[in-house]
């Protein structure tokens, strides 16, 4: 890290490897020879082309994605994905299955409902979204079009550890705070999204993995721009796609790449949050928000109890140079957002900076 760089420790935007930003740093007027940055080049021209193919491939093998699925490149973030997913999938047989672990499967929820009969499959509600269901735990819907989940819960830092089984329903999943922070077996979804602006990209690319035959099923009153058909027949490209986030998505994984793939950034991501746990499990001062057994490699929450003494702490972090720790206002608290671009110093150091704010109050 350089002297001028803090620990970044946004929930998202996030920080970026800064090889990525050094090499988009240094192609920024001049992309390769073309006399112009990605940010002023023709979403069709040659060089662009060359972009968008190469960055499809290399999340591809990365997420060792098989034939029959289609990678797009979208805009509208996440929260467009509420209103697409339904959209498109729902008219099968009107219903879905949706678990509500948190604050945005809650909103997918609410949004899905104008659209169909929607089963509550699930809810962390009871227990402040502390906790994961069980598979057990699941009320599941033979006849539901697809059943819907969050991997990762950013505001209240849990993380599903398995993978639901619901049979022939197809699985659409959430997974834009945790993507490439694990292995994936992507055969077992049917979409799979990500707001890219937590572990992929700078904010404005919405990366979607769709299976291709439910695609082509949307309702009759689907928004052209939210047609998976439309989209996978012009390659996201029926408009201008947010060129230079796919771009940087490029530089990204060419870091993740080289750092061992999915699999070296699950060991690092486990590093990283074991540590942050036990530091916050073994201090006098805090507690940990997300129960043991549910919690996220991704977002780890924690509080003292007093407001005032929360607020001392984020202002001291703050000033020490980790920034962004402050818990999201629907919960207050803390909240370090540990995502794959975290260097384990980082941690490392923010570690020691709350023992020793847990010893001096």
């Amino acid at each position: 890290m350089s002297d001028q760089r803090v620990y970044n420790f946004s929930a998202g935007p996030s920080m970026l490897p800064v090889s990525a930003l050094e090499r988009a740093g240094s192609e920024i007027t001049n992309y390769r020879g073309t006399g112009m940055s990605v940010m002023e080049m023709s979403h069709r021209s040659k060089a662009f082309v060359q972009i968008f193919e190469e960055t499809q491939a290399k999340l591809r093998r990365l997420m060792d994605v098989p034939e029959g699925y289609k990678i797009l490149f979208l805009q509208t973030g996440a929260s467009g994905q509420f209103s697409m997913v339904p959209l498109n999938l729902i008219g099968k047989t009107g219903k879905a299955d949706y678990a509500v672990t948190g604050n945005f499967s809650n909103l997918a929820y609410k949004e899905a409902k104008k659209y169909g009969q929607i089963n509550l499959a699930a809810s962390s509600e009871d227990k402040d979204h502390s906790y994961i269901p069980t598979q057990d735990q699941l009320t599941l819907d033979k006849d539901a079009s697809y059943f819907y989940y969050c991997a990762n819960n950013t505001i209240y830092g849990t993380e599903w550890g398995y993978v639901p089984e619901t049979g022939d329903v197809p699985l659409v999943c959430d997974m834009s705070s945790d993507i490439l922070s694990m292995p994936v077996d992507v055969s077992k979804y049917g979409i799979i999204f990500a707001g890219a602006q937590k572990n992929l990209a700078p904010a404005g690319l919405t990366v979607v993995i769709i299976r291709e035959d439910l695609a082509g099923h949307e309702l009759p009153y689907t928004p052209l721009m939210m047609n998976y058909q439309t989209m996978i027949d012009k390659d996201s490209m029926y408009n201008t796609p947010p060129c230079w986030c796919i771009y940087m998505l490029g530089l990204n994984l060419d870091w993740v790449e080289a750092q061992g793939g999915a699999q070296a950034m699950e060991q690092r991501k486990w590093q990283r949050a074991n540590m942050l746990y036990d530091t916050l499990d073994s201090s006098k001062l805090f507690r940990c928000h997300a129960q043991k057994g549910s919690r996220s490699g991704m977002n780890v929450t924690f509080r003292t109890g007093d407001a005032e003494l929360d607020a001392k702490f984020v202002a001291e972090a703050t000033q020490a140079g980790f920034v962004n720790l402050k818990g999201h206002r629907k919960v207050g608290g803390m909240r370090a957002s540990i995502y794959n671009a975290m260097p384990i110093e980082g941690v490392e150091k923010l570690c020691d900076f709350i023992k020793k704010f847990d010893k001096e109050n």
